[in-house]
């Protein structure tokens, strides 16, 4: 894996420089702060503190502690913005500054152990994500994009693959934790893959976007993410030169977030539009 550069960042965007600029040095430092407690302080007998959207969609003690963490340290910095947090962190503020912050995603692969697993924070300004990074301890890799600036992998530049035949195409997808639209969801990969190359799972939606911008994946799709699952891995993919959107004509959704490089992204969006991916 390439070494990390804790020093080298993306140009940031002419409009909102110098503040992008602030809000990705403190984005880094909270996202690596929480990314270390999470590796670091993982305990052996790991609980389940509470359920989401289903018994088997599990928040643990862990991802509490990182959202409070991360809350903490943007707090002290900028006492006036507000949050979005997936474990309940939520304020307006008054600077019209909002972060956008998945303390750990991929809960259920940390839960058992396994490695694909992220931090997840972006900033907004305006509705536009203006900065976005994704630590991923275990893989001891660090995403990060700035509106207009680039995006970089632990410091190196990132760009999506050329897009391939669309039978050649390796797609990344995810699945909700309801049981309906799980089933929905099957019955989509069972229309797909028999047309690409192969499918894969990760766990991880801010990973598998920003795979996309890494050209570890072809294309990326899923219905059901919410907006801390997506904000960061959106904003990098499409800095590294993919193209991001829902259904077609449509920004990134819950009801659907496709990435792919043009070309790709096309044909990939419309037939997922014809299965219906975009309802249970």
């Amino acid at each position: 894996m390439p070494p990390r550069d804790r020093t080298t960042t993306p140009a940031p965007d002419g409009e909102y420089g110098a503040e992008a600029a602030e809000l990705l040095r403190i984005a880094l430092a909270a996202a690596r702060a929480a990314g270390a407690l999470l590796r670091d302080g993982r305990p052996a007998d790991l609980g389940v503190a509470a359920t989401k959207s289903s018994t088997v969609d599990v928040v643990t003690e862990m991802d509490i502690a990182a959202e409070k963490l991360i809350t903490a340290h943007i707090a002290r910095e900028r006492p006036d913005d507000g949050f979005l947090g997936e474990e309940g962190a939520s304020s307006e503020g008054t600077s019209g500054v909002r972060w956008v912050v998945d303390p750990l995603d991929g809960t259920v692969n940390y839960l058992y152990g396994l490695p694909s697993w992220s931090v997840s924070i972006a900033a907004e300004r305006d509705g536009r994500t203006l900065v976005g990074v994704v630590e991923a301890p275990m893989r001891g890799e660090t995403y990060q994009a700035v509106l207009g600036g680039g995006a970089l992998v632990n410091g190196r530049p990132a760009r999506c693959r050329p897009a391939p035949e669309f039978t050649h195409a390796l797609v990344g997808t995810g699945f909700g934790y309801l049981t309906e639209r799980r089933a929905a969801q099957a019955e989509v990969v069972r229309a797909l893959v028999p047309r690409v190359r192969d499918i894969r799972r990760g766990g991880s939606a801010a990973i598998d976007l920003c795979d996309v911008g890494c050209g570890r994946l072809d294309a990326y799709y899923e219905r059901g993410l919410n907006p801390w699952d997506l904000a960061a891995g959106e904003l990098f993919a499409r800095e590294a030169g993919a193209l991001t959107g829902g259904r077609p004509g449509l920004a990134p959704s819950g009801d659907l977030t496709v990435a792919a490089p043009p070309g790709l992204f096309e044909p990939l969006q419309q037939l997922l539009e014809d299965l219906g991916a975009w309802h249970d």
